[in-house]
């Protein structure tokens, strides 16, 4: 359940709010006369929101892409010739 707090806690009840979003791991809205004005999270909250935000952007990006080139590949043959290039490249970093 979301945890909605007067903007007032975040000065008045700040210990309070840092451990909410640590341990419950969930955000804590702040509402300023009764309306929502900003979002409180802990780092690892927001990182892992930036991480499934770009996740979403680069399927978009490939669903689009997609769909605009009618070309399909069979995995055996991808599968193959990234096997080989990984390979060769593995060779030449031993060398």
């Amino acid at each position: 359940m979301p945890q909605i707090r007067p903007i007032s806690d975040l000065r008045n009840n700040f210990t309070e709010i840092s451990r909410i979003v640590h341990e419950g791991k969930e955000p804590v809205f702040l509402t300023k006369n009764g309306y929502g004005d900003m979002v409180v999270m802990s780092i690892e909250q927001y990182e892992a929101f930036r991480t499934a935000k770009h996740i979403d952007s680069a399927l978009l990006e490939a669903q689009q892409q997609a769909d605009s080139d009618p070309t399909r590949l069979e995995f055996d043959k991808v599968s193959v010739s990234l096997r080989e290039r990984l390979t060769e490249k593995m060779g030449q970093t031993n060398a």
